[in-house]
């Protein structure tokens, strides 16, 4: 079932979007050859909560980290490990904050030091298909719509995006109705209306789109072992318009 918000619960979404997007960008600047993915994990979790916010992700169905942290072939969904990021990783950062039990939700890929040309070709396709999400948000169309778009973009740039990982709905859960998957159908899928709050997160792969879950059990790989990207940004249906909440600067 969607929850629709009131301007209420808008409110304090807007707050733990405004919290997460704060953090985001220490994060990204933090981010650099010869820190830990763990230390990384440790300023989250400290920016988090100076700013009055909980992390959303801790414990969340017994995850055990503040932010999902994936390098290189993993997509998303890593645990943050004592690996020390070295120029040419590509990183991907998931976060989310809890304000007042309500929840924020955006992920990044950052590119470190001197990545390919393939991998800039990536990383721009994530935040792209994205933005065709984004645009393709009109009141009265319908989630598929959003979906066709985001796949079609990725498609045209000739990669590819998995089955099983979609974007959400979001508010006092992490995860709510609708799913909002990467690719789809015109016309198809719950109307789009006023007052939902989703989460697009296009997740891009090379090759394939298969993918495979590590040991760990949770995080998720290319089968292909090529590198991957994946961005994501909590997002506000009102008065017939779609607006970022959770900061649009990285």
């Amino acid at each position: 079932m969607i929850l629709f918000k009131t301007d209420e619960e808008i409110s304090k979404i807007k707050k733990a979007c405004s919290i997460l997007a704060e953090v985001k960008t220490i994060l990204y600047d933090f981010i650099r050859p010869g820190v830990s993915l763990k230390e990384i994990d440790s300023v989250a979790f400290k920016e988090i909560n100076k700013r009055g916010a909980k992390p959303a992700f801790l414990g969340q169905y017994g995850f055990p980290a503040t932010c999902c942290i994936s390098v290189n072939e993993e997509l998303i969904h890593g645990i943050p490990s004592d690996y020390i990021v070295k120029d040419g990783d590509i990183v991907k950062i998931d976060c989310g904050a809890i304000y007042e039990g309500y929840y924020s939700d955006s992920a990044f890929t950052k590119g470190v030091g001197n990545i390919s040309e393939e991998d800039k070709a990536l990383i721009a396709c994530a935040k792209d298909a994205f933005y065709a999400g984004f645009n393709a948000i009109k009141v009265g169309k319908r989630i598929g719509d959003i979906s066709f778009a985001i796949g079609k973009l990725i498609k045209e740039r000739g990669f590819f995006t998995p089955d099983e990982f979609t974007g959400h709905g979001i508010g006092k859960s992490l995860h709510e109705d609708p799913y909002v998957y990467n690719d789809g159908e015109k016309n198809t899928g719950p109307l789009i209306r006023n007052n939902m709050v989703i989460c697009i997160e296009p997740m891009i792969l090379q090759k394939t789109k298969q993918i495979k879950i590590k040991d760990d059990g949770w995080t998720v790989i290319s089968a292909s072992g090529k590198n991957t990207a994946h961005y994501e940004q909590t997002v506000l249906i009102k008065d017939n318009k779609a607006y970022i909440l959770s900061g649009d600067n990285i």
